[in-house]
């Protein structure tokens, strides 16, 4: 159970969170805002949901709040960090929230509330539990002669690094 000096960061990030979403909302857009913090509640990113404004499929707020953190901390890990959010993230964002290595996730509104604003995005969640090749979409895989050898390379050179 979280300690109450825990949970009032927490509450105070959640509803800094609902504020800026408020006021982007009250702005034009739509209510989607993140917040990447410490334990402490030293954010170290921000985002809105810049969809429309960026013309950017991939600017939701938790991507842009990442992308924000990570370059203020220099780093690609957020390790350690929590993704903050007025809304619970879609599939997008969850995975990007795991390619950052975001610690943990808390959000004001789950997905049906979302849903019942108007953003029903549930569907996108599916697609992880389809294999490939029953997608709409169908990746395909196209071998090349050399298409193997950007990464032998960085495997020669980057010997002591490893995802």
């Amino acid at each position: 159970m979280p300690s109450n000096t825990e949970h009032d960061v927490i509450n105070g990030l959640v509803q800094q969170a609902v504020d800026m979403s408020i006021e982007h909302v009250e702005k034009g857009g739509i209510p989607f805002t993140a917040l990447i913090a410490d334990q402490n509640g030293k954010v170290y990113g921000s985002g809105v949901n810049r969809v429309s404004e960026d013309h950017d499929p991939t600017a939701h707020a938790e991507v842009v709040a990442i992308r924000n953190a990570c370059k203020h901390r220099q780093h690609p890990s957020l390790s350690g960090l929590t993704l903050i959010a007025s809304g619970e993230p879609c599939a997008l964002c969850y995975m990007a929230a795991l390619y950052s290595g975001v610690s943990r996730i808390v959000y004001a509104v789950d997905r049906d509330g979302a849903a019942q604003g108007g953003f029903n995005y549930s569907r996108s969640y599916e697609i992880f539990a389809v294999p490939t090749e029953n997608w709409a979409m169908r990746p395909q895989l196209h071998e090349v002669d050399n298409g193997f050898e950007p990464f032998r390379m960085w495997l020669a050179k980057s010997s002591f690094m490893r995802f």
